[in-house]
């Protein structure tokens, strides 16, 4: 079975989503039989790179909270994270581009490391005193993930994989999917949001049972009957995780 993750490092509920399906997917009986791929989505796609400012700043601005009310945010989604064994600050974190961590991830994917990139990128986002997007911490996690240090180097000093960033923000976006995280099962069945691990073990396993009953099906819309979303928590207390833009 294939599970493709869209996600951004940039997403808390990105970040407890995962922890949350790995635990689900560890009660799954046929969990040696599922590959899982993750795929780009970034929430600020036409930020800038080097346009970098604080998590809670942007947080107060784009809900038109206070300080203390985006802090109070921060502490719920940070209340969640610590909840499945995440680190979590939430003050002195950076808001910026993720388009070249995803670059980088694409080529951790090829080189059979991507999981190993994305773990580091969301620790350092998320729970390390250091900002993902420096390039110098970036090339230094995906050196620690296994990557070699020249071929991330010339990753971002140029445009490659950028086609297959945007590749998959244009799936993402064929499927409906408006936020993130967004999980797809074998292309039957979408999850969305940072649910609950019991509910991706029972999506792994209506999915299981659907390979065994349905035909293979193609990339499915929100309006098929192949496709079936489940709302779940955002980036936000209201569970929107969302772009404020167009996915180019």
């Amino acid at each position: 079975m294939l599970v493709e993750i869209w996600s951004d490092i940039a997403c808390p509920w990105c970040y407890i989503g995962k922890a949350r399906f790995e635990k689900g997917l560890a009660e799954f009986p046929h969990r040696d039989r599922v590959r899982v791929v993750h795929r780009s989505f970034e929430l600020d796609p036409n930020r800038p790179k080097g346009d970098t400012g604080s998590v809670v700043d942007m947080l107060a601005q784009k809900y038109g909270r206070t300080r203390e009310q985006a802090l109070a945010m921060e502490e719920h989604v940070a209340s969640n994270a610590r909840a499945e064994g995440l680190g979590y600050r939430t003050e002195g974190r950076d808001h910026g581009s993720t388009f070249d961590i995803h670059r980088l991830l694409h080529l951790a994917r090829a080189r059979g490391r991507q999981d190993e990139l994305l773990n580091l990128a969301y620790r350092t986002n998320f729970a390390d005193a250091r900002s993902v997007f420096d390039d110098e911490v970036l090339i230094s996690i995906a050196v620690e993930a296994g990557l070699d240090e020249a071929e991330a180097r010339g990753v971002l000093a140029g445009d490659a994989y950028a086609d297959e960033v945007r590749a998959d923000e244009r799936e993402a976006s064929e499927l409906g999917a408006s936020g993130v995280p967004f999980f797809v099962f074998d292309r039957r069945y979408g999850v969305s949001g940072g649910q609950p691990a019991e509910l991706f073990t029972q999506a792994l396993e209506q999915a299981w049972k659907g390979r065994e009953t349905e035909p293979a099906a193609g990339p499915a819309g929100p309006g098929d009957s192949a496709h079936s979303a489940l709302q779940g928590q955002g980036c936000d207390t209201d569970g929107a995780c969302g772009v404020p833009g167009t996915v180019r």
